[in-house]
């Protein structure tokens, strides 16, 4: 199934090229996808519809079509892939869709792969497992006991990957993820662009993020470094509070400060809150993953600079 190829640089080093697939080959399937087609791997990209096959193949990607949640769909699809990521997101966001995309969807996935299993499975989940609410730090064995229903969801579809991993028949590795941001997404900072963000509280809450452009390469490290059966963070290396983030926007943008946010107006009042620091010392340490946005002000400072530049626009 693998390929050779040769690193082009002052020290060439041979390596494999693989066949991959992308489940979920979106916001951030697509750049990772163009990433290994860059490197000369084979990339299939497998989404439900086939409103973005020219762009995929503009970008040398193989588009696939198939519903995971439907595994009579994916009987179809070839198999023999060395790599596989779900970065799959729901379109709701309820805890049906979330069943749905993360918890079926994986089972579906285990059971079809099962007749060819991949060298590494990738699986992007969230940090809201993590229930903490008290601003202490979180690393990967910090307990998950979340409030949300969504994130009792994401839980259970770790469990069943990680029985997977540790039975042998997938080789998983689990990335949580904080909120990601980068070109045209970003909770935190389009509501303070727009005027409509709220500060809740003292503004003390911590926010972890993550630019999608550092996403895409600490999926790639796992694929090409990470160990079967383990949890890796996925945030940048500052987690900040929310009047802190605000405040050097703020600076940056000359825009005002956002007022106090009302407890039943509040974006949140419908979910759980969580308030952690969360912690990506595994994945830089034990992986060597290194960032190009280290903390948010790199990451939205580049935002900021393309949403004002001449051809500003997702």
């Amino acid at each position: 199934m693998t390929r050779s190829g040769w690193r082009v640089g002052a020290h060439p080093v041979k390596f494999d090229l693989m066949r991959v697939l992308i489940v979920g080959c979106g916001y951030v399937g697509l750049p990772l996808g163009e990433t290994l087609v860059r490197r000369g791997h084979e990339v299939f990209g497998l989404r439900r519809s086939t409103v973005a096959d020219e762009r995929l193949r503009a970008s040398g990607i193989v588009p696939l079509h198939a519903d995971i949640s439907q595994p009579d769909t994916l009987k179809v699809l070839p198999l023999g892939f060395d790599w596989v990521v779900h970065c799959a997101a729901t379109q709701g966001g309820g805890v049906e869709d979330y069943q749905r995309v993360y918890l079926h969807g994986n089972l579906n996935l285990i059971e079809w792969l099962g007749a060819c299993p991949p060298r590494k499975f990738v699986y992007t989940s969230s940090t809201g497992v993590y229930g903490q609410n008290d601003g202490s730090v979180v690393t990967e064995e910090s307990p998950t006991a979340p409030g949300s229903p969504t994130a009792q969801v994401l839980v259970a579809a770790e469990q069943v990957l990680l029985a997977a991993a540790k039975e042998g028949r997938l080789p998983a590795v689990i990335l949580r993820v904080a909120g990601i941001y980068g070109p045209g997404r970003g909770y935190w900072l389009r509501q303070f662009l727009s005027g409509q963000a709220r500060l809740e509280g003292r503004g003390q809450r911590v926010l972890n993020m993550i630019h999608r452009d550092d996403l895409v390469s600490a999926i790639e490290t796992a694929l090409v470094s990470g160990r079967p059966g383990e949890i890796y963070n996925v945030v940048d290396d500052e987690p900040v509070c929310q009047r802190d983030f605000f405040q050097w926007l703020a600076s940056q943008t000359g825009l005002p400060m956002p007022g106090a946010a009302e407890s039943e107006t509040s974006p949140l009042s419908s979910r759980a809150v969580t308030n952690k620091r969360v912690s990506n010392r595994k994945l830089r340490h034990e992986l060597g993953w290194t960032l190009r946005y280290p903390t948010f002000r790199e990451g939205c400072l580049a935002e900021l600079q393309r949403i004002s530049g001449p051809n500003a626009g997702p």
